[in-house]
């Protein structure tokens, strides 16, 4: 019995210090993953650096499921460029076309209309009550990048937990 016992103990006393050495490598990916996006955040400006198109709205120029890299400036906005922006009393955010500049004369503060390139009409029934344009607290980046269909998994878990569930079993 003394040698089965310090068998199972021996077997036991692996098992854990996989499961330990586990542990500690899930960790520093998750870790590893933070570094990454709050660099990137740094680096861009932004406070959301890659975003994954969620809508068919920017056809044929995006595609759901595209991931889209932004950058945020201070060079002023123009006609034409690609915005991610929220809106006030909605989580997530809208990756939609300039098509309209607006400069306040009393303020100089300039203000933005956008559309989605694949819609009809402007995004102002988007934005929130009584809102006529975006401001620049509203834009969280600019479009300067894209990577095709990437993003897919990130809309299939989302949209099947289930498969998020198989995933970290």
């Amino acid at each position: 019995m003394g040698w089965m016992g310090d068998t199972v103990d021996s077997i036991k006393s692996i098992q854990i210090r996989q499961l330990l050495a586990q542990g500690v490598s899930l960790g520093m990916i998750v870790t590893s993953a933070l570094i990454i996006w709050k660099a990137l955040m740094c680096f861009t400006g932004s406070e959301s650096p890659v975003v994954v198109v969620l809508s068919g709205s920017m056809e044929p120029g995006f595609k759901r499921g595209d991931i889209l890299f932004l950058h945020m400036s201070n060079d002023p906005i123009r006609t034409g460029e690609i915005v991610v922006f929220n809106v006030d009393g909605r989580e997530i955010p809208i990756v939609h076309r300039v098509i309209k500049v607006h400069e306040r004369q009393e303020t100089g503060d300039v203000e933005v209309l956008t559309k989605g390139d694949n819609n009809y009409g402007d995004d102002r029934l988007l934005y929130a009550q009584g809102q006529l344009w975006l401001q620049r607290h509203h834009i969280m980046g600019r479009a300067v990048g894209f990577l095709p269909y990437v993003g897919w998994v990130t809309i299939i878990m989302t949209e099947k937990p289930i498969i998020k569930v198989c995933l970290l079993m």
